[in-house]
């Protein structure tokens, strides 16, 4: 039986009525990170920081070094993504609360493994990236960035991890056709390591000697070289300097549009359409 280890409580926040993170350890040094925050565990100012201060509470609170899993208490959702109108309606959302996150996981100073039970779409596949390795539900569930299908562009640090992690078919099919992957597709493309539970993510500490890689002080800085230029964007020197070159890009779209529309009634005056 798992040994119970603390509860960070996830609180209400507009329609959200709140949840907890519970932390237990199902083998020595596996910490599993138990998101619940219904419906769908989306990623809002509570939710990161709460996910935060459990990361906290393993690297100080006085645990050794070992492996952390997050995985969801909801059975068809590890994460629906981010809550639209709170991120966008809460200044400094996505440098000081979400890229915070991902960049908590990103570098973190033991191995991480995502547990995908069910959905991880948007955002919440882009928190499964982040983590060091990931492992789906090979019956349930589908992985997805699906931003062209609701309009909203893709920043530069959350697209980044995927150039990093993915191979160039993943990536151009995930973002430019927003493609659903179930688990045994998401291993053949390269986005899961591998299908299962609870059972696999143990047998994959296990196999790959995963709990004694924290033990040295390393860990974390090797993967910050490994990612470093998703570090670089994370931060808010990198996210101030990405939002400049978007404003910039959507000035040039703007006005490539402009002269697309001037150069087209040109050319169908003379194209006799």
């Amino acid at each position: 039986m798992a040994k119970r280890l603390f509860t960070i409580p996830i609180p209400p926040l507009g329609n959200h009525p709140g949840g907890t993170i519970e932390a237990t350890e199902p083998e020595p040094a596996v910490y599993l990170l138990t998101i619940t925050s219904k419906p769908d565990n989306r990623l809002t100012t509570a939710s990161c920081n709460a996910m935060c201060d459990a990361l906290d509470l393993i690297e100080f609170g006085g645990f050794a070094p070992g492996v952390v899993v997050t995985t969801s208490g909801i059975d068809k959702f590890y994460s629906n993504g981010l809550d639209l109108e709170h991120a966008v309606n809460t200044e400094g959302f996505l440098p000081g609360v979400l890229y915070k996150l991902f960049h908590r996981f990103l570098t973190f100073p033991m191995p991480t493994i995502a547990l995908l039970p069910g959905h991880a779409f948007a955002g919440g596949l882009m928190l499964a990236m982040h983590h060091d390795y990931r492992v789906m539900n090979g019956d349930r569930g589908f992985a997805c960035i699906n931003e062209l299908e609701f309009g909203v562009p893709l920043k530069a640090a959350m697209s980044s991890i995927f150039r990093l992690k993915l191979p160039a078919r993943t990536y151009r099919a995930l973002v430019l056709e927003a493609r659903r992957f179930s688990g045994p597709a998401a291993v053949e493309a390269g986005i899961v390591d591998q299908t299962g539970g609870l059972d696999a993510v143990l047998a994959l500490v296990r196999d790959r000697k995963l709990t004694g890689k924290g033990r040295t002080g390393i860990y974390g800085l090797l993967k910050a070289e490994m990612y470093r230029e998703s570090v670089a964007l994370l931060s808010l020197g990198g996210y101030e300097r990405a939002e400049e070159s978007d404003r910039r890009l959507l000035e040039s779209e703007a006005r490539r549009k402009e002269e697309g529309e001037r150069n087209a009634g040109r050319v169908r005056e003379t194209a006799k359409l």
